[in-house]
């Protein structure tokens, strides 16, 4: 007799212990975890853990300080949490607000067609023929800089992929033949959207959702390095980086170092979640 375990057909095969399924569930929530405890420890956290020690000034990395002090003596790890803390949320804010625009204008311009069609389309090219940092600028500056005028800048010039993205999306599911047949058969339109067209839709908006928060990160931290977004007296980590271009050549290297790869991270992760969300939710997008 063998030892092997047998079945009627044959030897038995051994069950993976992960399925891809579950790979790809624990890749977004391990990512989701980092994300939110960055983001919750820099909203509770205590201003005094960044603050001012001019004793402190310059200290490299070490237990007490892992990614050094800067000129003022504030600890670099702390401010840099906290920097990252803001940018996720204006990202998470901007990413919302501008996701919801997408969804609206992409709807209304499949489901109406002529003019109305014609005119979003028009708005759309025109916001994506414009540089978009320049764009970025002129709206941050008009609205007054600062965290609102940051938020309020990249709110509404992030809707313009998406919103093509939805229209077509709208477009193909409307003109397939269930669709038709489901109108004929006295079908309600509220009926045949909330049967047919929004769980076809919805993914699809939900991964672009995801994947409109490491833009809105990077533009924050763009504009903010410009001297666009927040003060200097705020944490941010494009204002970090701003401050730290003039002590590079001085050999403090961990000043931009550390904040640049947190910023980085955060911006992979939320890459990652968007992509595995994709394969999650449409397993035939791993293949392509």
């Amino acid at each position: 007799m063998h030892n092997q375990a047998m079945t009627m057909d044959g030897p038995r095969l051994k069950q993976p212990r992960f399925n891809t399924k579950k790979k790809l569930v624990i890749y977004i929530a391990l990512a989701a975890t980092y994300l939110i405890v960055v983001m919750v420890a820099g909203l509770v956290m205590d201003p005094e853990m960044y603050g001012v020690h001019y004793e402190d000034s310059f200290l490299a990395p070490s237990l007490a300080h892992p990614f050094g002090t800067d000129i003022m003596g504030r600890d670099m790890f702390w401010r840099s949490v906290k920097g990252l803390s803001n940018s996720i949320l204006i990202g998470l804010a901007a990413s919302a607000v501008s996701s919801v625009i997408a969804l609206v204008f992409g709807a209304v311009s499949a489901v109406s067609g002529g003019k109305v069609d014609r005119v979003i389309m028009w708005c759309v090219d025109c916001c994506m023929g414009i540089p978009h940092l320049v764009l970025l600028l002129l709206i941050s500056y008009m609205m007054g800089r600062g965290g609102f005028g940051v938020a309020f800048a990249v709110a509404v010039t992030h809707w313009p992929e998406l919103t093509r993205l939805v229209r077509a999306e709208v477009l193909q599911v409307r003109g397939s033949q269930y669709v038709k047949a489901s109108l004929r058969m006295g079908h309600s339109w509220f009926q045949v959207a909330r049967e047919h067209i929004v769980p076809h839709v919805l993914p699809v908006y939900l991964v672009g959702l995801v994947l409109l928060f490491p833009h809105a990160i990077m533009h924050e931290a763009a504009l903010t390095f410009l001297g666009f977004g927040f003060s200097a007296s705020t944490p941010a980590i494009g204002g970090i980086l701003s401050e730290a271009m003039s002590h590079i050549i001085t050999g403090k290297w961990w000043l931009c170092l550390f904040p640049g790869l947190m910023l980085l991270i955060a911006v992979m992760l939320f890459d990652v979640i968007g992509e595995k969300l994709k394969m999650l939710l449409n397993p035939g997008s791993g293949n392509q």
